[in-house]
């Protein structure tokens, strides 16, 4: 439970989404019900060539983006503030956040900003980023990573 909750945490982090406690609580509860969906067709389908752990935690991950997506889109952008349990700081922060976010994909070339954006802003997986860019499924972590820390040095 200790890799669901922190895949939980971690993806929420990289989006820059505030969770409470009881959305934490409601996303560990979807991944537990995709392990056991099925009488456990997950798990019957981890062949071992990663260790346990990381299989858990990309199926974690993809459940939490997955949920996150989906309450995301379930309410409009320009529908937050309207939101009763959103305080209007809470707002300013996500609009300043993707301010930032925006900012920052400017100083990119179109390949890397359409990349990180695909994963970091809208979730895509790599093999979708692959299908949408054409560029192989193998270079896009390499390049999300070379992007993130060049973005890191020039913050500083």
């Amino acid at each position: 439970m200790g890799l669901v909750m922190h895949v939980i945490n971690h993806t929420a982090q990289c989006r820059s989404i505030l969770l409470s406690n009881p959305d934490r609580e409601d996303l560990a509860a979807e991944v537990m019900l995709t392990l056991l969906q099925d009488d456990f067709a997950a798990l019957r389908r981890f062949q071992g060539k990663s260790s346990l752990a990381t299989y858990l935690a990309v199926i974690a991950r993809r459940v939490v983006v997955r949920q996150l997506l989906q309450n995301r889109t379930a309410t409009p952008l320009g529908k937050v503030a309207e939101n009763a349990l959103a305080s209007q700081s809470e707002v300013e922060s996500r609009l300043t956040n993707r301010e930032e976010v925006e900012q920052l994909l400017h100083r990119l070339d179109d390949s890397e900003a359409r990349v990180m954006r695909l994963f970091h802003l809208e979730g895509k997986s790599y093999q979708e980023i692959s299908r949408t860019t054409g560029m192989p499924t193998g270079s896009i972590g390499p390049m999300l990573s070379r992007v993130r820390t060049r973005l890191r040095l020039q913050a500083k």
